[in-house]
């Protein structure tokens, strides 16, 4: 038996040139290469026999089979029988049919090379099974005189599953965490004055707005007021210098009463004034339906005008006497603004304990950096570990790590559409540009996915690398694969 397993191993060679253009194994076992194929139904094996040499002698018939076995599974396929002369005569004359599928050969009469050529309609448990030869010689009496298997090669042809793994980017701390608040105060004055009355009007409201944002920080224990800033405008009517006196005076007016109320150090509130917001003017009519916009948009900024905001002004009046009235009463109180800013820093948490009860009660709090701390204490893909990303790029939404960040917590949670609109912010940077390869890769766009994946691994990026070699992985077994 064993000597005879030695011949056909010596003698059993890969076919080529037979071969089908899907070859999706690369086993060797036995000293064999065998080439095995597949499509969606069917998996193909393909090999070239030599069994000229093999002497069987006149009584005895050489029988060589394939089979595709796994634990308790068996599938046999067709096989070559080789037959002495006196043996092939008397199964002629007794009708002995050969198995259906097997090529027969009378001994002496073997081609050098026999093409071997099986498909079989695909098993899922084929798809790691192994492929085995087995030879059988009997004698004149049909009673095997040797036995024998030998593995060819254990299959392995189970998709691959694209697993990319990701590139999150770790934000650079800031050296300072400064933020801005930001308003704007219609503040009521009568006619041409600059003095602040508290209870005129609107101004119980307006000036408890201003109060409340001073006071939202300047009670936080984590914040620090660092700068407090005043721009006053005043709007085009009358004329330009009595309307720069007026954004200034009422502007001043504005600090004064800040300072009367909090103990701000005099460095600590700056103010800026614009005698007439023609900004605000030429915002309001481009978003407007008014007759002739587009005419009086083109005085608004006409630059034969620069320096004659009065000439301007009385231009537009004059030749739009009626939008002119409509603007008066309509659109220039809301002209006449004091916008504020409070600058202000947070102060630096370290410890992930303190970030993580900060994240769940104020999260405006934490930079990126502080929130990536906090992600790299939770599991990856988890729905925690995916909110905090999520949250980052809410408070951050301008910036790249932020959306880059959250791109990839969504990309690993399966919500592709998401991903591309992130995507759109991430810029352009060799870890965005893997990311992008990744969502192309998920959508099933490989022609885009390759050079977007080949590219990050030029600019250094390790796993942009292998994730490449799994999606040629995964083509190279499409079974639509040329």
């Amino acid at each position: 038996m064993k000597r005879l397993s030695s011949i056909i191993a010596l003698l059993l060679a890969v076919s080529g040139a037979n071969a089908a253009t899907t070859t999706v194994t690369d086993s060797v076992r036995g000293g064999y290469d065998p080439v095995i194929s597949h499509t969606e139904s069917s998996i193909v094996i393909d090999m070239t026999l030599r069994l000229a040499d093999i002497k069987v002698k006149s009584e005895q018939q050489l029988t060589v089979t394939t089979a595709l076995v796994s634990g308790d599974m068996r599938h046999e396929l067709p096989g070559v029988i080789v037959t002495g002369r006196n043996r092939a005569i008397r199964d002629a004359r007794q009708s002995i049919p050969a198995p259906a599928g097997f090529a027969v050969y009378r001994a002496g009469d073997v081609p050098d090379a026999i093409p071997y050529h099986a498909e079989v309609a695909v098993a899922d448990w084929m798809l790691d099974a192994d492929l085995i030869v087995t030879d059988s010689l009997s004698g004149c009496n049909c009673s095997p005189l040797t036995d024998g298997s030998m593995l060819l090669a254990t299959l392995d042809l189970r998709p691959r599953v694209f697993a990319p793994q990701y590139e999150y980017i770790a934000p650079v701390a800031e050296a300072a965490k400064i933020r801005e608040a930001a308003g704007h105060a219609y503040i009521d004055f009568p006619v041409n004055k600059t003095e602040i009355y508290p209870d005129y009007r609107r101004n119980p409201v307006e000036l408890a707005a201003i109060r409340d944002t001073i006071e939202l920080i300047k009670n936080d224990p984590d914040y620090t007021i660092t700068g407090l800033t005043l721009k006053g405008y005043a709007s085009p009517e009358g004329s330009y210098a009595n309307n720069e006196r007026l954004a200034r005076g009422r502007t001043d007016a504005l600090r004064d009463y800040i300072r009367g109320l909090y103990d701000f150090s005099p460095s600590l509130l700056s103010t800026e004034w614009e005698a007439e917001d023609w900004a605000g003017l030429i915002a309001y009519l481009r978003s407007s339906d008014l007759p002739e916009r587009d005419a009086m948009i083109a005085i608004c900024t006409d630059p034969a005008f620069d320096g004659n905001d009065d000439g301007r002004e009385w231009k537009l009046k004059s030749r739009y006497p009626r939008q002119y009235a409509f603007l008066l009463k309509e659109v220039y109180p809301g002209l006449r603004h004091t916008d504020y800013t409070v600058r202000y820093s947070v102060r630096t948490y370290t410890s992930t304990d303190e970030i993580a009860r900060v994240f769940a009660t104020a999260p405006y709090k934490l930079s990126l950096r502080e929130m990536y701390l906090l992600a790299q204490t939770l599991e990856p893909g988890s729905p925690e570990y995916n909110e905090v990303f999520e949250t980052a790029v809410r408070l951050y939404p301008a910036e790249p790590e932020a959306n880059l960040n959250a791109a990839l917590a969504t990309l690993q949670a399966g919500d592709l559409d998401r991903t591309a609109r992130y995507l759109e912010r991430a810029g352009d940077s060799p870890e965005a540009s893997y990311a992008r390869g990744i969502l192309a890769a998920k959508r099933g766009d490989y022609a885009a996915a390759l050079p977007l994946l080949d590219s990050a691994a030029a600019a250094g990026i390790v796993k942009a690398a292998e994730a490449k070699a799994q999606l040629e992985e995964i083509i190279r077994r499409s079974p639509d694969h040329k």
